[in-house]
């Protein structure tokens, strides 16, 4: 198990020499200088990941990790706990958008059982790696021990390995869990240092009434537990997720083996703030997908400095919104090593 300073180790910083060599080979392109904008500054960024200046993004993986959460009982989601399971169910049947998506952009949909309150049967696509059956109520105490917290960010990080080593180019980060939007308000509330009201929506779609109880829910959860904003390991124990944490485990890993990470909305979002506390220096392997519909994300999202690559108001999770990100990526770089030069095309540059 990877401690934090290993993590830390483990992560390198990206070479300056990457942007400028893919900048001054997207330059030579027949095309005006900049002129296709956000795609040249994805294709920079995957050729500085991979220290590739012709990444290649054949082999796409999506990773939703599922999990349950204590706090429902406090009435903060318009769905019972259960549906959990059932959409795992669906998304191993095939059944989800998430699978429609990824089957649309060719990418694998990997479920991960990382603390659902079910056992599952073994299932082609469902990795088993259970580390509660869900989190205990956060207004009551820590919604897990720093030991399980731990757990679930090593959980995603071998998960990323072992998927690296089946090939694994570019990976989307996706999430199912009841009542995982108040844990991802709360984690946004104390690492943003922000208001609870600036980030907590509808989540599942909850009324204004419901909103208001979902907000006092949380306020009590943060004073019940008192959080370090700091430390992402106390936050993730005390008020997140065992989704979360694997989902910051998953952004870790991919930073650890130098893949592209490309991040869904606003629970995905919740574990990009803790792989930020955790180590910094995996921002750099981040791309923004999408930015939610859900309150409180365009917050996050402009605390981590990243700027999402495109808005249509979803709010689903699931990993829908990397999904179509994996895609806006792979054009990315299709034009840095399809596109003609002007050398090779005949074309005159500019004056």
């Amino acid at each position: 198990m990877y401690s934090k300073e290993e993590i830390n180790e483990n992560i390198r910083t990206l070479q300056p020499r990457f942007f400028t060599e893919a900048q001054q080979k997207l330059d030579s392109l027949t095309k005006p200088k900049g002129s296709l904008g956000r795609l040249e500054a994805v294709a920079m960024q995957i050729a500085a990941i991979t220290q590739n200046l012709s990444p290649a993004l054949e082999h796409k993986y999506i990773v939703t990790m599922a999990a349950d959460h204590g706090v429902v009982e406090e009435g903060v989601s318009a769905y019972p706990q259960q549906v959990t399971t059932q959409m795992v169910y669906n998304i191993l049947s095939g059944g989800a958008a998430i699978n429609v998506l990824a089957e649309h952009i060719g990418a694998r949909v990997c479920v991960v059982d990382i603390g659902v309150n079910h056992d599952f049967k073994s299932h082609t696509g469902l990795y088993n790696k259970k580390i509660a059956p869900g989190t205990a109520n956060m207004t009551k105490g820590p919604a897990m021990s720093l030991q399980q917290a731990l757990a679930a960010v090593n959980t995603g990080i071998e998960i990323v390995k072992d998927l690296a080593r089946e090939g694994c180019q570019i990976i989307g980060t996706g999430e199912m869990g009841i009542g995982n939007t108040t844990a991802s308000s709360a984690v946004a509330a104390v690492i943003c240092g922000a208001k609870v009201d600036t980030v907590t929506g509808s989540g599942t779609g909850i009324d204004r009434r419901g909103i208001k109880k979902k907000k006092e829910v949380i306020e009590k959860a943060l004073r019940v537990n008192k959080p370090v904003a700091g430390d992402g390991l106390d936050v993730l124990a005390k008020v997140g997720g065992l989704e979360i944490g694997g989902i910051a485990g998953l952004i870790l890993g991919a930073a650890m083996v130098g893949i592209p990470v490309v991040v869904d909305g606003f629970i995905s979002t919740a574990g990009a703030l803790i792989a930020h506390a955790i180590a910094p220096r995996c921002k750099s392997y981040m791309l923004a997908s999408h930015r939610s519909a859900e309150a409180g994300h365009t917050l996050m999202l402009d605390y981590l400095g990243l700027k999402p690559m495109f808005d249509f108001d979803m709010r689903l999770g699931e990993g829908t919104g990397a999904a179509l990100g994996i895609n806006i990526a792979e054009a990315a770089v299709k034009i840095m090593n399809q596109m003609a030069t002007f050398d090779s095309a005949g074309v005159s540059k500019s004056k």
